[in-house]
């Protein structure tokens, strides 16, 4: 074993065990197999496991990342690759229970159905997770290029505007010829980055007070106008875009970030008068804002048309109870018809809800709140305001955007269009979110990295020189 270690460290691999890590993928592998075995011993009529083949799959995947991550020898955190996996577990499951023909598409001759094609966006959210985690060892082009990087995604933004297709009524999706996805996804962990850059250089400047707005006090206007257009330039597309989960889900990330870095109040009594101000003059002027306003305050007065969806929804909560139908006893559709239309996506936690449970719907969420304790716990530990900022930025991304589908879901505020982070189905929503997984791993990092082998450095150190000479050139004009 010492000598297989120590041919590892000559070539520049230190390995270092995973114990915590390990131990918690075991837990979720062994309830993710009874899970599987409800679903599949309830549609057989009789106890067994039958092809288990997708689920064998996922859990080699996980295996071979946490291999990867032992190898790597990063003293990155054990918690939330595992939290990660139990919740794309629970999704893996509920695709394969729900009616496979929800979704479709042909690859190479074949018909690939819903729970294979989540099984392919699961594994490859979670190569880019590893890959990340692995491969991110400095946070200087992260830093360093925040309006180059901000500029890029309201691009992204604008092409889908130009060019995107019209799905449930917002613009979301764009196709290059067989793939399809929505940049909204990755444009807010840009729009984190670029926050939390601004956000560290200007700190102390932004926390200071020397304007006056009535009884509010505000920092030099100068040094909040560039923070303010970023964020209201990628506000004001997605709004014309009508997708509107996104835009809450930016705003109160933003707002969140500047309470963060700044501690005053009085940014987020401006910010909650601005979103209170915009908010009704967006239901005065545009029709799905009323509309999804409607629905929350009454979805009874049209139970049959635009309130079908979250009477549906309430519905299998009552059906659900305290302890659930079990998993693949609940009511996925009717006929041919789903009970729940969209439940493989906006309704997805009712789904669960309905087949888990009170209990069940409450351990998804208590999910959620160990990824922001483990979060924010990355935050507190981080060396410079940079990291913390980016840090809490990257939870609150996927914090906020559970809260916001799950409170949708439960009547609680209104409905928005946006996925539940690793259980919805959504290629896009998945691959971004396993970044960010990567990169608050590969933040949480407390070790020295390991020395990079030398054999092709000086071409990795032109290469870097050249990228960083061009991304300058392109920051400072942008800024």
């Amino acid at each position: 074993m010492s000598a297989a270690v120590n041919a590892l460290g000559r070539v520049g691999i230190r390995p270092r065990l995973r114990r915590r890590e390990l131990g918690l993928l075991v837990l979720v592998m062994v309830a993710l197999t009874v899970g599987w075995a409800s679903y599949v011993s309830f549609r057989d009529g009789h106890l067994e496991l039958a092809d288990t083949s997708a689920l064998a799959t996922y859990f080699v995947a996980l295996l071979a990342i946490h291999a990867l991550f032992v190898l790597s020898g990063r003293r990155m955190d054990e918690i939330l690759f595992p939290t990660a996996a139990l919740l794309a577990g629970i999704s893996l499951i509920m695709m394969q229970r729900l009616p496979q023909d929800l979704v479709t598409q042909s690859v190479g001759g074949a018909t690939l159905g819903l729970g294979q094609l989540q099984l392919f966006w699961i594994l490859m959210g979670f190569a880019i997770m590893a890959a990340v985690a692995v491969l991110v060892r400095s946070d200087g082009w992260l830093r360093r290029y925040k309006y180059t990087w901000a500029a890029a995604g309201i691009c992204l933004l604008l092409l889908v505007f130009v060019f995107g297709d019209v799905t449930g009524g917002a613009r979301l999706t764009i196709h290059i010829g067989p793939i399809s996805g929505q940049p909204s996804e990755l444009l807010k962990v840009i729009l984190v980055v670029f926050l939390a850059g601004y956000l560290a250089e200007n700190r102390a400047l932004l926390a200071s007070a020397s304007t006056r707005l009535g009884p509010l006090r505000l920092p030099p206007l100068p040094y909040l106008l560039p923070m303010l257009a970023m964020w209201g330039i990628a506000l004001a597309i997605v709004i014309v875009q009508s997708d509107l989960g996104a835009a809450l889900l930016y705003f109160l990330v933003f707002l969140a970030l500047v309470y963060v870095a700044t501690r005053r109040v009085s940014y987020v009594i401006l910010g909650m008068g601005l979103f209170l101000a915009g908010g009704f003059v967006l239901y005065e002027l545009v029709g799905r804002v009323q509309e999804r306003i409607d629905i929350w305050i009454n979805p009874w007065a049209d139970a049959q048309g635009t309130g079908y969806q979250v009477i549906r929804a309430l519905y299998a909560y009552g059906r659900g109870g305290i302890l659930g139908t079990g998993i693949g006893a609940g009511l996925p559709q009717v006929g041919n018809v789903p009970s729940i239309p969209a439940i493989h996506t906006d309704f997805i936690f009712a789904g669960v809800a309905e087949e888990l449970g009170m209990i069940g719907a409450l351990a998804i969420l208590g999910l959620y709140v160990v990824i922001a304790q483990r979060g924010f716990r990355i935050a507190a530990l981080a060396i410079d305001d940079f990291r913390s900022l980016l840090a809490t930025g990257l939870t609150l991304v996927i914090v906020v955007q559970a809260a916001i589908i799950a409170g949708g879901n439960l009547r609680v505020v209104p409905l928005t269009g946006i996925t539940l982070p690793f259980v919805s189905y959504g290629g896009s929503s998945l691959l971004v979110n396993g970044a960010v997984i990567g990169l608050l791993l590969a933040l949480s990092d407390r070790g020295v990295p390991p020395p990079v082998p030398g054999t092709h450095r000086g071409m990795r150190e032109r290469i870097g020189r050249r990228a960083r000479a061009l991304g300058g050139r392109v920051e400072s004009a942008l800024s």
